[in-house]
This record gives C-alpha cells, sequence and structure tokens, in this order.
C-alpha cells in the first residue's frame, strides 16, 4: 500500500477537512509548498489562497486563509480562519466580498481596519480563484 499524509483543516468554527490523501499543495508565506508523505517536520505560516490535494489520481480545491501548517511525516494540519471546498463556494457572493473589499480600501482607513478589510480581500480571491477553475 502506498504512503499517505493523514490531512487536517481546522477553522474557528469546525474541522472542515479530516481524510487520508497522497499529497498537498499549499500558499505558504514563502511560497507554495508541496507536501508528500514522509516530508521532514515543518511548522509555517500559510496566506489565503488555494490549496491543491491529490487523491486517488484526482485534485480537490479548497480555497483557505490566514492561518499555520503543522507538517509531520504522515500528517498536515492546517488551522485556519477559513477554508472551503471548491462546491461550497458561492461565487456571486465571493464576487460581492471583493467588490466591497476593494471599495473600503479606497477610504481612509487606520492601519488595524485596513488590515482587516485586506484579509477579507484575500479571502474573497481565494474563493474566486479556487471556484473558477472547476467550472
Amino acid at each position: 500500500m502506498a504512503a499517505t499524509l493523514k490531512l487536517e483543516i481546522v477553522t474557528p468554527e469546525a474541522r472542515t477537512y479530516s481524510e487520508q490523501v497522497d499529497m498537498v499543495t499549499l500558499p505558504g508565506a514563502e511560497g507554495e509548498m508541496g507536501i508528500y508523505p514522509n516530508h521532514v517536520p515543518l511548522m509555517a505560516q500559510v496566506v489565503p489562497g488555494e490549496i491543491v490535494v491529490r487523491k486517488d489520481g484526482r485534485d480537490y480545491f479548497l480555497a483557505i486563509g490566514e492561518g499555520f501548517v503543522e507538517i509531520t511525516g504522515d500528517r498536515v494540519a492546517i488551522m485556519t480562519d477559513m477554508a472551503m471546498r471548491a462546491e461550497n463556494i458561492d461565487e456571486t457572493q465571493a464576487e460581492e466580498a471583493r467588490r466591497r473589499a476593494e471599495a473600503r480600501l479606497a477610504e481612509k482607513l487606520d492601519d488595524d481596519e485596513a488590515a482587516r478589510v485586506s484579509a477579507a480581500l484575500a479571502a474573497s480571491l481565494a474563493q474566486l480563484k479556487v471556484r473558477r477553475r472547476i467550472k
């Protein structure tokens, strides 16, 4: 039997993913990371973007927000503020959130508010990228 990884993705609301997978590609703060079984142990920051999960010869796509990942030889644990499977993303809502965030960023905002709006923009862009990939 081929080696696999246990991929677990947890948000403040729920465990959104927990399955054995062949490979995971995720967006790290230092760039995209490809994780295979027996990967060297690592902790890293993840940034809003797309996760590609390879399982049984097929690729599955998820959008994630900011967070952290802990990688061991047989497990990838992601703690993030947002995670959505491609098929669960409402493109109309994500597009509206993107427009609202871009409009807010055009206003004069304090640093904290600008950071929150930028994070919302990044999350909506990640959702749109993932959703449009499966069309």
